[in-house]
């Protein structure tokens, strides 16, 4: 197996998470269901971020979170779109070209010297990118739910669509 394996389930879940940001309204880029969470705006920009972490787990052995990290703040929810349509077409042609031996080489996440996890670069893609765009896009369909918004399908129809 190689990257381009992947490509079906990729882009799958690639095109349902476009679907899901589509949806934020502007008005209520700044709700936040509880002190503890995230806005609106942020959710949605770190669904939007997550395909760019792609490249990085392809083309590094690691990465240390302690490293300094500026947060990118967007206006709008166009410039959500037009940030996660340049990052999930970037991180689909990095998927293109992944050998099934970089696919088992070893990749680690750390904080400074604690490390957090060492797996192979196809179950890091796997996991830590596409489970993580999916796990935070459930976040978004709540969020969404909250801002009354009717929430589409994923795997088939939700509660807002017919069969």
């Amino acid at each position: 197996m190689n990257g381009a394996a992947m490509l079906p389930e990729f882009d799958h879940e690639i095109e349902n998470t476009r679907k899901m940001l589509a949806l934020t309204p502007n008005d209520c880029l700044d709700y936040r269901p509880h002190a503890k969470s995230w806005t609106l705006r942020e959710l949605a920009t770190h669904v939007a971020n997550l395909p760019t972490w792609t490249g990085p787990t392809f083309r590094m052995d690691e990465l240390d979170l302690a490293q300094p990290f500026e947060p990118w703040i967007p206006e709008n929810t166009d410039e959500i779109l037009a940030a996660f349509d340049k990052a999930a077409s970037e991180a689909r042609l990095v998927l293109e070209s992944v050998s099934g031996d970089t696919l088992l080489e070893p990749w680690t996440l750390k904080s400074g010297d604690q490390v957090h996890f060492t797996m192979p670069k196809g179950a890091v893609f796997r996991s830590f990118v596409l489970n993580h765009i999916i796990h935070h896009r459930a976040q978004l369909g709540v969020y969404l739910r909250m801002c009354d918004i009717a929430i589409p399908g994923m795997y088939g129809p939700s509660a807002d669509e017919t069969m």
